[in-house]
């Protein structure tokens, strides 16, 4: 029997455990598909969201402490079946955690800055929701505690439905009664494909009807990314290193004070590894009641808030990189970050990097600007896979996993291929690509036929030369 889907906090941690509490016995299998990154992408047509939640702090019983509470929820759910019940039950018990993982203790406040921020729930199956969020000071005299506006949706596409909660935020300033109509236009419209755009007409009492424009970037596999957070907090140098750590699985741990750096720079560092998707435990934010995570004996990529640094500091935990995002230093690693990649690949990286940066003016030029060069270091390191792949009569592929790290000239670059290929990024990819002749005309394929097509001409003209 197959598990039904588990979206409790205990999922995300699944590598540290060998069953869940609500499977005793059943365990966990690896996911058995690989994505372009760590989110998935669409084509476009799907629903926009699953659910809108608000989250508020309510007082417990006993004590001063406060629990996070779901006090609204679009849509309502009705004459599900038992098991989709279930589901919705573990689904809504995990969320509010995860909107609050400051911990417990709160006070009303007269000020407080937004924040916009993201986190992500596994399933036992590998697939995964996201959870956007925006927590603020609702409006209102006197002191008061922040709630959270909280979307629920398996695309990722950040930019998005920042702009979908500046909305939301817009009009619970006015009533709650207004957020409805809205959000029903949201769930009846079908998410855009890569590029295209969808308007939504929505009414706003004294304001008048308002047309509402939701562009979808053309460049699908970085929506979910803004890499400007990653820019401001650290160095390139600082950048690379975390790219080769993740590149070889290890333990990294993201410090700062804010939800939105946190969010927004754990999953730029993800992206940097397009094509191939981190697939152990990420969670962009850890919840206060479980900062166990990081003595978890296997992979993780993972948040804290600065306020728990000392609880980290003082965990039992090896071959980690302890990145502190406030004061853009390491504060714990290896020693052998620098050494990972082949050095003229990372001099190239490097180089790239910095050539033209101040230039950039949108979101979108920084953002292919930085991830550009990590592309092309895979189209030179593992591009040529597609053709150490033997087909079969029954169409099934086989990898040539030899004479692929063979291939290779440099002894710096086969070096660095013969660990990565060992990893479960390569494998999942290439158990992907096993499944069919047809190499998926995706970005990363066209980034490699460029590059071939570059050193064929290169070639070329060093003929006619001689």
């Amino acid at each position: 029997m197959v598990p039904g889907p588990v979206y409790s906090p205990d999922t995300l941690f699944q590598d540290c455990q060998g069953s869940h509490q609500d499977n005793p016995g059943e365990s966990i299998k690896e996911p058995e598909r690989t994505q372009d990154h760590s989110l998935p992408v669409f084509a476009g047509g799907q629903h926009f969201f699953e659910y809108l939640l608000v989250v508020s702090l309510k007082k417990k019983r006993s004590g001063d402490d406060y629990e996070p509470t779901i006090t609204y929820q679009f849509p309502k759910r009705e004459n599900l079946l038992r098991g989709q019940q279930e589901e919705e039950e573990r689904l809504l018990k995990a969320i509010p955690l995860f909107c609050f993982p400051d911990g417990n203790e709160w006070a009303s406040l007269t000020e407080y800055p937004r924040e916009t921020f993201s986190f992500v729930l596994t399933n036992v199956d590998g697939s995964r929701k996201i959870g956007y969020c925006r927590r603020l000071l609702p409006a209102g005299p006197g002191p008061r505690l922040p709630k959270v506006y909280c979307i629920i949706s398996c695309i990722g596409s950040f930019g998005l439905f920042s702009k979908i909660l500046d909305e939301v935020e817009k009009r619970h300033q006015i009533s709650m009664a207004v957020i409805y109509p809205f959000m029903q236009g949201l769930r009846e419209a079908a998410f855009p494909a890569p590029g295209k755009t969808v308007t939504l007409k929505s009414f706003i009492p004294d304001s008048g009807t308002e047309f509402i424009s939701l562009t979808r970037p053309l460049d699908s596999h970085l929506e979910h990314v803004d890499f400007s957070s990653l820019l401001h907090c650290l160095h390139f140098e600082q950048i690379i290193q975390i790219f080769a750590s993740a590149v070889l699985e290890r333990k990294i741990i993201f410090l700062a004070d804010g939800l939105s750096t946190l969010s927004q720079c754990i999953h730029a560092a993800a992206a940097l590894l397009y094509p191939f998707s981190w697939a152990h435990t990420y969670i962009p934010v850890v919840p206060e009641s479980l900062l166990a995570t990081v003595c978890c004996p296997t992979p993780f990529m993972v948040g804290v808030q600065m306020r728990f640094r000392q609880e980290v500091m003082d965990s039992p935990m090896e071959e980690v990189l302890l990145v502190d995002l406030c004061k853009g230093t390491f504060l714990l690693s290896v020693g052998d970050e620098k050494d990972i990649l082949p050095p003229k690949l990372q001099d190239d990286i490097l180089s790239s990097l910095g050539q033209g940066i101040n230039e950039l003016k949108t979101a979108e030029q920084i953002n292919e600007h930085v991830s550009g060069p990590f592309v092309k270091f895979f189209v030179k390191t593992v591009g040529h896979y597609a053709s150490y792949i033997k087909w079969e009569a029954n169409g099934q592929g086989r990898f040539q996993e030899r004479s692929f790290c063979k291939a290779l000239t440099s002894k710096t670059n086969r070096r660095f291929v013969k660990k990565f290929v060992k990893t479960q990024l390569f494998s999942l990819f290439i158990q992907e690509a096993e499944k069919s002749k047809n190499s998926p005309a995706g970005y990363f394929q066209q980034k490699i036929l460029e590059y071939e097509e570059q050193k064929k001409q290169k070639k070329s003209k060093e003929k006619t030369v001689r």
